[in-house]
């Protein structure tokens, strides 16, 4: 039997080039959406020919798959094994990710567009972000188990709501804020109603 084909790692200087061109299609799609942000604008920020970003991820939708992963991992590259924590850590893991996030506009305003986009017909990140939302309501649902079984306390009826609740809230504020940061604190005003859904699940001691 022969071996099975190993796939050859990307040298450095080839993964530091897809990430200059992540960034820019960032750029480039937070401010002018995925179906008006043209390639070659993109190729000009990082001196590429159009063809030269389709040598290295293919297609435009691909592309857009690549950038939304990339922003994925930046939320949770400080911790083992690449993935966001349980229990009461989540919630104050999203509330320092709302803090981060004043830090970094073109990645929220990135996400912001994108989201919406995702809505509309044939939209190549539709099923991403029903992924993504699937996949975190259920996370937050698991961390209120495990918050209530660790105090002791039964689990009340409202803890779906409260995981869709704390999503929308985040993602909400990050549009308000982005309209008009003078008059918003993304950051403070997230912490306040994250803080605010998980006492109504479990007490006034939520101790996030």
């Amino acid at each position: 039997m022969s071996a099975p084909k190993r796939t050859p790692k990307a040298r450095p200087e080839t993964l530091e080039r897809r990430r200059e061109i992540l960034r820019a299609a960032m750029t480039t799609f937070g401010s002018k959406g995925y179906k008006n942000g043209p390639l070659t604008e993109i190729a000009e920020q990082v001196d590429m020919t159009h063809a030269g970003i389709l040598h290295h991820f293919g297609s435009k939708d691909q592309l857009l798959l690549e950038v939304l992963k990339y922003r994925d991992s930046s939320d949770v590259e400080d911790f083992a094994g690449q993935r966001i924590p349980d229990g009461i850590e989540l919630f104050r893991h999203l509330i320092r990710t709302a803090f981060t996030n004043e830090q970094r506009p073109g990645i929220v305003q990135a996400y912001a567009v994108l989201s919406a986009e995702s809505v509309t017909d044939e939209h190549p990140a539709r099923e991403y972000f029903q992924d993504r939302y699937t996949t975190l309501r259920r996370e937050i649902r698991e961390a209120f188990d495990r918050i209530c079984t660790e105090r002791g306390i039964e689990e009340p009826a409202i803890v779906d709501r409260a995981a869709a609740a704390i999503l929308a809230v985040m993602d909400g504020l990050q549009v308000q804020w982005l309209l008009d940061p003078a008059n918003v604190e993304l950051a403070e005003t997230s912490a306040f109603a994250i803080e605010a859904l998980v006492r109504a699940v479990v007490g006034e001691d939520a101790g996030v």
